[in-house]
């Protein structure tokens, strides 16, 4: 038996599904981006590019804890 996926990863199957995009394009545009703080990214994320704010927070969150992880 599998363990369910938690945290911001189990919003990923829905942002690639709503969104058209995988997962790792947007952590790509994340990095490649200039902005830094978790709630400017967030609220880039919603005004450029459309998302919600759970699914914009989500993705921040996983990419910026990854790049701590390093």
């Amino acid at each position: 038996m599998t363990d369910a996926v938690k945290g911001p990863a189990s919003y990923f199957p829905s942002i690639e599904k709503k969104y058209g995009r995988p997962v790792s394009e947007w952590k790509d545009l994340i990095r490649a981006s200039p902005l830094t703080k978790h709630m400017e990214l967030v609220a880039w994320l919603k005004s450029e590019h459309g998302l919600g704010h759970g699914h914009a927070n989500a993705l921040v969150a996983h990419t910026l804890a990854e790049d701590n992880a390093r």
